[in-house]
């Protein structure tokens, strides 16, 4: 909608609508810096039980892809393997910030998985067009694993059918990426030594995963701001750390942080050009982190890369993503 006002010098057109233009233009050196990369984004915490914030993710998603980029979409179903578990009676357990998960539990986790949380993600994102396919990561051998411990005042932890990646083949996931579509991966996986199935942990998963595919940005999204710097002292985040000073973090952050940003640590190390933890709270988070100057959340890069360069500098395909400022 616009509105006309005359004045004595001719004619002059103000647009409502004006503010979005500048929004778009805004936006267009980072479409221009990110198309044709392919994003991982793991997609849990608040966003996947609050019907709003799931709707707006799958409208990011769909967004980034007709804008150019390849996403890929990671997801666990903590909140919902906990209801489900409690529906049968099994109690849930964790340690080191993993869910403790018997052979009777990772029945349910698979079926939660790729029978509830996986199929509504499709669900939403195909609203949209035919976009999405979902597979797990024993489909085509994806992802395969290991039985993983934990380390618990340095004692080794048994936490059951928890699974740790030993390989990825891309090759499903790079097929459907070549076909425009959007992969959603859930993340289990078998094992080649005893032929189990395992629950792998999303965030884990998701930095494997986007190592593998040699993928421009990981993005996680969490319950919380970003990497605090002082927490429980201070809500400041951390806008940017290299991969060495997030290494000697680590070591003082509370144990549902930890998967995340050892996750942002192994991508960075491994190929990825940087690692975002974002706020699965705000609406259309994805968006404003890739593609807005201010940028929201923690952005991890590989060492060596302590500068920051906007969207249109000479090197930024090997340093500063679009968001984070």
């Amino acid at each position: 909608m616009s509105t006309t006002t005359t004045s004595g010098s001719g004619s002059t057109r103000k647009h409502t609508a004006l503010p979005k233009a500048r929004t778009l233009v805004e936006a267009l050196p980072w479409l221009t810096r990110h198309h044709g990369k392919t994003v991982v984004i793991k997609f849990g915490g608040n966003a996947m039980v609050d019907d709003d914030l799931k709707a707006a993710f799958a409208q990011d998603v769909v967004f980034l892809r007709h804008a150019g980029l390849r996403p890929v979409v990671v997801h666990g179903g903590g909140p919902q393997i906990s209801a489900q578990l409690d529906r049968f009676g099994i109690a849930s357990e964790f340690k080191a910030g993993l869910r403790v998960t018997t052979p009777e539990a990772m029945d349910v986790v698979r079926m939660v998985l790729a029978g509830q949380v996986q199929r509504e993600l499709v669900g939403l994102l195909n609203r949209h067009g035919p976009l999405a396919v979902g597979l797990t990561g024993e489909d085509a051998h994806t992802m395969t694993a290991t039985r993983h411990y934990a380390r618990i005042d340095g004692e080794r932890v048994d936490l059951g059918r928890v699974g740790e990646i030993t390989a990825i083949d891309t090759g499903a996931v790079q097929a459907l990426l070549d076909n425009g579509r959007i992969p959603v991966v859930s993340s289990i996986a078998r094992s080649a030594e005893d032929g189990h199935v395992y629950n792998v942990n999303a965030d884990t998963a998701a930095a494997a995963l986007a190592a593998a595919l040699g993928a421009e940005t990981l993005m996680v999204l969490t319950d919380v701001e970003g990497l605090y710097a002082d927490w429980p002292h201070s809500d400041d985040v951390i806008s940017r750390l290299t991969a060495s000073e997030l290494e000697a973090l680590l070591p003082e952050l509370s144990s549902g942080m930890v998967p995340k940003m050892e996750g942002c640590l192994h991508a960075v190390r491994n190929g990825v050009a940087n690692a975002r933890v974002i706020d699965g709270r705000v609406q259309h988070s994805i968006l404003l982190e890739i593609f807005t100057d201010e940028g929201i959340g923690t952005m991890v890069v590989p060492d060596g890369l302590e500068s920051q360069d906007g969207p249109e500098s000479p090197d930024t395909d090997a340093d500063q993503p679009g968001g984070t400022s």
